[in-house]
């Protein structure tokens, strides 16, 4: 049997990167996906690829910045497959490494509106689907910059740190009603993350503050290896698990 087997799984930002490699490894293990992302091109060649692969899966364009388009694809996940057992809450952007000084209202509404105002009204949602049948898992990604004070901008780490507060404290607070709530925290990881940062923006602080510590980094990371660890969380291999923010950086953080 294999491990989401008749499970519905709700994975954002899924054209590229680890949001890609999730879905395609919970379509593989049997899950029926609900893909979202900004980019119907990446969505159209991912559903192409699960067809392929004889999983199951349907696509919503989606900008978690917009509330209306995260309330249209919790309801297409119910009115497509009748409910919703796992949320996958991936969709994010960078705040080019800029220190407090250098942030604008604009780019800190922008980044606090996607990594956490998104994540946090697709939990609400999903939350309420959860407790009418008494199951349900959440999995947030947040970032070893959710840990640590020195490995991206302001913005970015004081949204990450959000988001791993919000992890917990739904993991705690619906521990008694079947619901699990975990956040996987990558270290360097190749993806496309990088066409949300502004390079004309980056600040000098950068070679300083920030790159001494990427130095120390082992090696960057695949999407299928952060695509593996949220396949645990999300299984019932996890059954014991809630409430913990998983380190998946190959030992960065561990100096």
């Amino acid at each position: 049997m294999k491990k989401l087997d008749k499970k519905v799984a709700l994975v954002t930002g899924a054209g590229s990167g680890m949001g890609k490699a999730i879905a395609l490894l919970f379509a593989a293990e049997g899950s029926k996906v609900i893909a979202t992302d900004i980019d119907q091109k990446r969505l159209d060649a991912l559903k192409t690829e699960i067809h392929a692969k004889g999983g199951e899966v349907t696509t919503v364009l989606a900008n978690m910045a917009k509330e209306e388009d995260i309330e249209n694809m919790i309801l297409v996940a119910t009115k497509t497959y009748g409910t919703l057992d796992i949320l996958v809450n991936n969709a994010g952007i960078m705040d080019n490494f800029q220190p407090v000084g250098e942030v604008d209202n604009k780019l800190w509404e922008k980044v606090m509106k996607i990594n956490v105002e998104g994540p946090f009204k697709a939990m609400r949602a999903a939350v309420k689907i959860f407790l009418s049948h008494g199951n349900g898992v959440i999995i947030n990604i947040c970032s070893v910059g959710g840990l640590k004070g020195g490995v991206a901008g302001a913005v970015y780490t004081a949204s990450k740190h959000a988001l791993v507060g919000l992890t917990r404290n739904t993991g705690y607070m619906y521990s008694k009603s079947g619901i699990r709530c975990n956040g996987i925290a990558p270290g360097a990881v190749n993806t496309n993350i990088a066409e949300t940062i502004d390079m004309s923006k980056i600040t000098p602080l950068v070679n300083d503050r920030i790159m001494s510590g990427m130095a120390l980094n082992p090696r960057t990371g695949e999407p299928n290896e952060i695509a593996k660890a949220a396949l645990f969380l999300a299984s019932d291999d996890a059954s014991f698990v809630n409430g913990h923010i998983m380190v998946v950086d190959g030992g960065w953080s561990a100096y």
